[in-house]
């Protein structure tokens, strides 16, 4: 059977249970939703062509495919759990309440369909989950001090880093970096947002920033490693810092960038400093923070 013809007997299904048994998560106000007629409208015309199920699945608002969960007002007007996370609590078509209720039955449609990828250069056919995870998609801006919302390859964003993030980058595997505040109110808030390391050819970022634990306030530094989590995985770092004749040391393996920084941060991988101790390690008088992070990088056997 042709691919549409599959789609349009799962649809025809889907909207008979629909009609015998409420679904858990949608309410019976929306029987009647534009969402529901036109999946059941889809499921009797589709035919062999599959553009209609893409255009139903376009999200109004970032033009990307949408697949589960799909959110969908009162009114039945649809959007992309990403674009949901972003805006108000309003419909962005008919500015009605959004809430929380899932257009089961697009969702339905997005988990059989397949497209060609658009990260693949040979236009590889996948299904549109898995599209999101693909290997071969670009990498988010590292930088951590502002929402970025540039992507691309590796290269790319290593010149967009020095060039619009004025990011420091420096060679080799070993570095000693000093972090210096001495302003009082910017010892609370120090954030350095990240220095790049060029070693075995590949790139690493290097993050130091204060943040709180509960109410405790601390610094961390931490590594991450621009590329894919099996490759970061190959590699192994350490992380020094201290003064007075004491010092805390780290050892892990760095974070691949596919994770966030926010992600890195909130699992507390990484060198962690209690600000007392940091204080101390700076000189002990609170006014100034004066540290140096040495490190070193290599990769397992």
């Amino acid at each position: 059977m042709a691919p549409g013809g599959i789609i349009s007997e799962q649809m025809n299904e889907l909207c008979v249970a629909m009609e015998v048994s409420t679904m858990a998560t949608c309410n019976a106000e929306l029987r009647d939703s534009p969402c529901r007629k036109a999946a059941a409208h889809l499921g009797r015309n589709l035919g062999t062509s599959t553009s209609n199920v893409q255009e139903l699945l376009e999200c109004p608002v970032c033009w990307n495919l949408m697949f589960p969960p799909i959110y969908q007002c009162a009114n039945g007007h649809t959007l992309c759990s990403s674009c949901k996370a972003r805006i108000s609590n309003s419909c962005p078509t008919c500015r009605g309440e959004l809430g929380n209720i899932r257009c089961l039955a697009l969702e339905k449609v997005a988990e059989s369909l397949e497209v060609p990828c658009k990260y693949h250069m040979d236009g590889s056919s996948v299904k549109l989950e898995q599209e999101k995870i693909c290997k071969c998609r670009p990498y988010n801006c590292p930088y951590a001090g502002v929402e970025c919302s540039i992507t691309g390859d590796i290269p790319s964003l290593v010149i967009h880093l020095k060039t619009d993030h004025k990011v420091d980058v420096h060679n080799g595997c070993t570095f000693n970096h000093r972090y210096v505040k001495s302003n009082p109110r910017a010892i609370e808030n120090a954030t350095w947002m990240l220095t790049i390391f060029n070693c075995f050819d590949q790139q690493f970022c290097l993050h130091f920033e204060a943040f709180h634990l509960g109410m405790a306030p601390f610094y961390m530094a931490f590594l991450r490693f621009m590329g894919a989590d099996d490759k970061a995985r190959q590699f192994r770092y350490s992380l020094e810092v201290g003064g007075n004749g004491r010092k805390l040391t780290w050892q892990g393996v760095p974070r691949s960038i596919r994770d966030s920084h926010k992600k890195v941060r909130d699992s507390q991988d990484g060198l962690i400093i209690p600000r007392n101790l940091a204080h101390f390690f700076s000189g002990g008088n609170g006014q100034e923070l004066k540290l140096k992070v040495a490190g070193r990088i290599w990769k397992e056997r």
